[in-house]
């Protein structure tokens, strides 16, 4: 794949430099794409607290919010290269990187929050962080649980399938999620994050669809209208950290990191169910933004999932692999 060739090809020019000052330092930097107040924001917080508390103050970090060091998709090979220490970003703009990922995003694979955290914490999550580090040179040390991507958009109301009619609609660059919107019967448009908030206001596109955390966020409010309440992916954001970082440091600091990562992404958990409820009440009373109950999404499931996931079952691992994780989530096969 591309993006892996150019990673593999730029670790090995770089092999020189990644012992550098950036893998000694006590003072790591994390790329954030989202801002403050969002779950991403959070999970980052809450990391360098513990990862401070468990190395005695030697190891601290810093946020950089709102993708100041670059797309979340970019900051992917600046970990590989060991020139940005950490990001968090959604496990969609991970998967050009590490296919496996893929997995994750397929339409309807979560019904729940409960079904998203036990694959964060089955076997499967251990084979994504192997394939990770195999693939794009970072590993994974935690999950941001964001919560479901709803479609919010300054035209019209939608609650069925052909209301979308019309309607351009934003999505990251990212295979699976472009062919389940053409499921859906249009054709949407493949954006970097960064640029979505400019793209919005300026009625580039109309809407876009990411967790309620996120659009209260990145303040969609102030240039979309309306939501809809979508449950087709249940947004994961995974926590890396570049792995010939990782294989830097000593034991200690390697047990530290982990643990630090594992224990905030338990926050992360109770931090969406305590503040998502509250930010949907946010949207409405602030913003003025009117919600809308999907009138069958069974029908926007079935869509999907009959269009996409034969689609990519190769590339996530094979159909095989999706009934392994139905089975752990206590799902029928397929």
């Amino acid at each position: 794949m591309k993006h892996k060739n150019n990673i593999a090809k730029a670790v090995s020019l770089a092999a020189g430099l990644l012992f550098s000052a950036s893998a000694l330092s006590a003072n790591w930097n994390i790329a954030v794409g989202d801002g403050g107040s969002s779950a991403q924001e959070a999970l980052g917080l809450k990391f360098i607290e513990l990862l401070e508390a468990k190395t005695g103050g030697k190891h601290s970090a810093k946020l950089f919010l709102n993708g100041q060091l670059g797309s979340e998709q970019d900051t992917v090979n600046d970990v590989a290269l060991g020139t940005t220490d950490f990001s968090i970003l959604a496990s969609n703009n991970l998967t050009p990187f590490s296919p496996s990922l893929g997995i994750l995003s397929l339409p309807y694979i979560f019904e729940n929050l409960d079904q998203a955290i036990a694959a964060t914490e089955g076997s499967i999550a251990d084979e994504l962080v192997e394939n990770t580090i195999r693939d794009s040179n970072t590993r994974i040390l935690g999950w941001t649980y964001s919560g479901f991507r709803v479609l919010s958009n300054s035209k019209k109301p939608i609650q069925k399938i052909s209301d979308l009619e019309g309607v351009v609609v934003r999505v990251p660059k990212n295979e699976i999620m472009i062919d389940t919107y053409q499921s859906w019967g249009i054709n949407p448009t493949p954006m970097a994050w960064s640029e979505t908030f400019t793209a919005l206001q300026q009625g580039v596109v109309d809407g876009q669809d990411t967790p309620y955390t996120t659009i209260y966020a990145m303040k969609f409010g102030e240039v979309q209208k309306y939501i809809a309440d979508l449950h087709y992916l249940f947004l994961l954001e995974p926590l890396i950290i570049s792995e010939s970082l990782f294989q830097d440091q000593d034991a200690a600091t390697q047990k530290a990191i982990l643990e630090a990562g594992k224990e905030a992404t338990k926050y992360s958990i109770s931090w969406l169910k305590e503040k998502e409820s509250i930010i949907k009440d946010e949207l409405v009373n602030k913003y003025n933004m009117q919600i809308d109950t999907l009138q069958d999404e069974a029908e926007w499931a079935a869509r999907a999932q009959k269009a996409v996931w034969p689609k990519f079952y190769e590339s996530v691992g094979g159909k095989d692999k999706v009934n392994e994780l139905l089975r752990s989530l206590g799902r029928a096969e397929i």
